[in-house]
């Protein structure tokens, strides 16, 4: 087909217009992409030079140095990665998790009808008690807490927490001190061993040995 000159020089305008049109928006892409940039890291100085010195410094460390703020001795504190337990995993968090679920079964004792002088109840409290004194005194030394309180690990300290929780609920909705009678205990202090069979079994009676 034929083509005048008109046709080829408006074709070839045309052509040099659109290639000016990409150009043009792609600068305005590549300008707004540093504009938000910008936008972000002004946004970005001004909350770190609101919050105070000592967190800052922190979270640099944190984020920025490589090396670990202690030394990490592994199987132990921090460095723990296995209880050894199957299905139970390392918690960190295990002693502050301690103090709260043993001041909730307190709590809960504290607020039912159950009698002070129930021997359930101070079984619990004396447990939790002394369970939430050994983690706030050793906060940041969960072995202690286990060498302390003899049932195991934190992990499994917690959990027994937790079961302990489900127990006293069905404890205090069946209402089960109710059942549980005084025994009276009967002692014979004429026995020779004071009723405690402190003699040993190679011992023979005083009749056979006559």
């Amino acid at each position: 087909p034929h083509i005048t000159n008109s046709e080829t020089g408006s074709r070839g305008v045309g052509g040099d217009n659109t290639a000016d049109q990409r150009t043009t928006m792609m600068s305005a892409s590549v300008l707004l992409r540093h504009q938000a940039r910008r936008a972000l890291m002004t946004v970005a100085c001004r909350q770190t030079s609101r919050r105070p010195a000592a967190y800052v410094a922190n979270n640099s460390l944190r984020c920025f140095s490589a090396a670990p703020k202690e030394d990490l001795i592994p199987g132990i504190g921090k460095g723990k990665t296995s209880t050894g337990i199957v299905g139970l995993e390392v918690d960190h968090d295990a002693v502050p998790k301690m103090i709260v679920k043993y001041q909730a079964l307190l709590d809960k004792l504290a607020a039912s009808d159950m009698p002070p002088d129930a021997q359930y109840r101070i079984n619990v409290e004396k447990i939790a008690r002394y369970r939430i004194k050994a983690a706030q005194e050793n906060l940041d030394d969960p072995d202690k807490v286990e060498e302390l309180c003899n049932c195991g690990q934190v992990e499994e300290l917690v959990i027994q927490a937790d079961n302990e929780m489900i127990v006293m609920d069905m404890y205090l909705r069946n209402r089960w001190w109710e059942l549980v009678k005084p025994v009276e205990i009967e002692f014979n202090p004429s026995d020779e061993d004071g009723g405690h069979g402190d003699i040993e079994w190679g011992d023979a009676p005083e009749e056979e040995k006559k």
